[in-house]
């Protein structure tokens, strides 16, 4: 059984946030399982990692969902993300900090994103692929 390895938050107002964080991945994530442009793992990942710190019984309801937890628990159990997730969480991410140090007028906010995204895809690439 995969139980959440992160306790809960005692705020019950961040909790209620990353409840709703959650919820919104998982509608993201299922989204994108029929429109290529939006990455699946990466939001199930989001939501698994929100539930975990807000609701256990909707993190145990997403890692033993049917179609939707061999996403997460493939992940969880290190055999890594798939190929396809990789690339479009990298594909839209880079296009979107672009975008965002285009109009964020302040340097120090430029670096601070170029900084995040630059570990984010270091982060993304040392993760094990996952063959089909």
């Amino acid at each position: 059984m995969h139980e959440p390895q992160q306790r809960q938050v005692r705020s019950s107002a961040l909790r209620y946030v990353l409840f709703v964080c959650g919820c919104l991945s998982v509608a993201l994530g299922v989204i994108g399982i029929f429109l290529p442009v939006l990455p699946t793992t990466p939001f199930l990942l989001l939501a698994a990692a929100c539930f975990a710190r807000s609701s256990k019984r909707f993190y145990l309801w997403l890692v033993l969902h049917p179609k939707l937890g061999p996403w997460v628990r493939d992940y969880l159990d290190g055999q890594g993300l798939p190929l396809k997730g990789k690339i479009w969480a990298l594909v839209l991410m880079w296009p979107s900090i672009s975008f965002s140090m285009w109009i964020v007028p302040l340097l120090w906010v430029r670096i601070f994103m170029v900084v995040s995204a630059v570990c984010v895809t270091v982060y993304i690439l040392k993760q094990k692929t996952r063959t089909l």
